[in-house]
């Protein structure tokens, strides 16, 4: 497969090292009616990262290591702000689970496209609504697009980092 396509999964692995620590803060402050749910979208994202680290070595590459911690998008003092940062979560794996798609071939586009649609439904249960294309570069409800959104490895928390960017040093993806 083609560099574009080991760079794409590489992106999709380390925004999921990011969702897994993400959601060990949502399961942390998320009400209790919601946490078997936080629950379950960690046991998603840590098997997503256990099959994209072999995938990684499939295609010829060192996989990209997960950070010590990851600074949030902003502050989960309570179980609003926990589903709020869940959605984003969701939101980021979607666009770079589309960046893989575009960019893989055959089984592992499947699996990128399977992805993205888990990401998009969690995202839609978290927020109460959806988009009409998740993962691709739209107006939100925040008035952001979709290359306004930190996106991918691109998603250094505290930067305005645009997808297709590389921010520059400091705290590791937030999603």
């Amino acid at each position: 497969m083609s560099a574009q396509t080991l760079q794409a999964a590489q992106a999709s692995l380390a925004a999921e090292h990011a969702a897994v620590y993400g959601y060990g803060v949502v399961g942390g402050r998320v009400a209790d009616g919601r946490r078997a749910e936080a629950t379950a979208a960690y046991h998603a994202h840590r098997a997503r990262r256990d099959a994209l680290v072999r995938t990684v070595r499939d295609l010829g590459g060192e996989p990209v290591a997960a950070d010590s911690a990851y600074a949030l998008p902003f502050a989960v003092p309570d179980s609003a702000a926990a589903v709020k940062l869940a959605a984003l979560l969701e939101d980021r794996i979607a666009d770079v689970y589309s960046d893989l798609v575009r960019a893989a071939g055959g089984p592992l586009r499947r699996e990128a496209a399977d992805a993205l649609r888990e990401a998009a439904v969690r995202a839609v249960r978290w927020r109460g609504s959806g988009v009409a294309f998740p993962g691709l570069a739209e107006r939100s409800a925040d008035g952001t697009t979709g290359t306004d959104r930190p996106t991918g490895t691109d998603a250094k928390a505290g930067t305005t980092a645009k997808a297709g960017t590389t921010a520059k040093a400091g705290a590791g993806p937030t999603h």
